[in-house]
């Protein structure tokens, strides 16, 4: 019999979050996360988005043992601000029993029903800035810090149990070597004399800082017309400088502005974390912290948001972004890019890496189920 119990206590919430830990525990491309930083994505203190969201965590039982976790989301903002009534589920994990996914999957419908919700999807977090999909495609690849990973069996389930696949994603990695810089070369002087242009490259974050605003006001304005959107709200502006760009290397972040200083493209890389995140296996001490730090001297990068302003979209901004960043791995000796998940329909952003020969390693899929 498969019993499910809600997550409500710290002693739960921990074993919600370390389920996957025995799940994927001789795995070589699961990338567990620090558990300190995913005890607070759940708490309503140190998670902004939060205020506008609800997380309830769900564990499966059998036999008195966990065998599976969910996380049923509503997201308020996209549900009365965007009309979008769609009930979230994401941190899908269990052992390769269909009763257990079944059981799991029921709560999260019953919750949807209950707020008379129009359909369920998932595996998604909060927002487009949270990990996505369930993988599909590339099981012998090492994940990242920002994706999920999972075994082939969770897309059966969710099959066998009438979910539709509603979002494809891809994920492409790029030879250093094999990239042919010269074209974005060529296009970035022209784009630079034609819109009066100029790209910014920081060597320290307090730097940076200034534009880290209009970042996320220009991340609102070029991805608002993407499914599953949700606006970055003020508050959560502050969480996301502290969480993301006081850690990220400030030579991987690229701003390109006009004439008046104001910010019309940006691009975010960041190091590979993956391996050190597994020597460390969820603890940042004693020694998981000196580990991540030695990381950002990865000669591996991913690529984690490219964004440009509506009115200069197709007009060749990326070369300038493209340019700066192909300088800066030069200097840093970099060998490998790889890209987060995208759309697998969205052929613009795809076009916009063809010089750049990339092999696709990933598919993941989001899945439907109208309630």
């Amino acid at each position: 019999m498969i019993l499910i119990k809600e997550a409500l206590s710290k002693k739960e919430l921990k074993e919600f979050i370390k389920f996957p830990f025995s799940l994927y525990k001789n795995s070589k491309y699961w990338v567990p996360p620090i558990i300190s930083e995913e005890m607070k994505v759940f708490n309503k203190v140190t998670n902004p988005v939060l205020q506008n969201a609800d997380a309830r965590l769900f564990l499966a039982y059998k036999d008195d043992t966990i065998v599976g976790r969910v996380a049923a989301i509503t997201n308020w903002l996209e549900i009365k601000d965007q009309g979008v009534h769609k009930m979230r589920f994401g941190w899908l994990d269990m052992i390769d029993d269909l009763e257990v996914t079944k059981a799991l999957l029921l709560k999260v419908e019953a919750i949807g029903k209950t707020h008379k919700l129009e359909h369920m999807e998932g595996p998604i977090g909060f927002s487009n800035l949270d990990k996505v999909g369930v993988l599909t495609y590339g099981y012998d690849e090492i994940g990242t810090m920002v994706t999920w990973y999972n075994h082939p069996y969770y897309v059966d389930h969710l099959k066998q149990l009438n979910l539709r696949v509603e979002k494809e994603f891809v994920e492409h990695k790029h030879q250093f070597s094999d990239i042919k810089i010269d074209n974005s070369n060529k296009l970035e002087k022209v784009v630079r004399d034609r819109y009066n242009l100029k790209s910014l490259s920081f060597n320290k974050t307090k730097d940076l800082m200034p534009y880290a605003d209009k970042m996320f006001d220009l991340f609102n304005d070029s991805y608002a017309a993407l499914s599953s959107f949700v606006k970055i709200t003020e508050i959560q502006k502050d969480f996301l400088k502290k969480k993301f760009l006081s850690f990220i290397n400030p030579e991987y972040i690229k701003f390109v502005v006009d004439e008046t200083d104001e910010l019309i493209a940006f691009a975010v890389a960041m190091p590979s974390f993956s391996e050190a995140l597994q020597k460390s296996n969820g603890k940042l001490f004693p020694f998981g912290i000196f580990r991540i730090l030695k990381a950002k001297q990865s000669k591996k990068v991913n690529f984690y948001l490219i964004g440009v302003h509506p009115e200069y979209q197709k007009k060749g901004v990326h070369s300038i972004i493209f340019s700066a960043f192909h300088k800066t791995f030069v200097e840093k000796g970099i060998t490998e890019c790889r890209r987060t998940p995208e759309l697998a329909n969205n052929s613009a952003i795809q076009k916009l890496w063809v010089d750049f020969n990339p092999v696709l390693i990933k598919k993941r899929s989001t899945f439907r189920k109208e309630l």
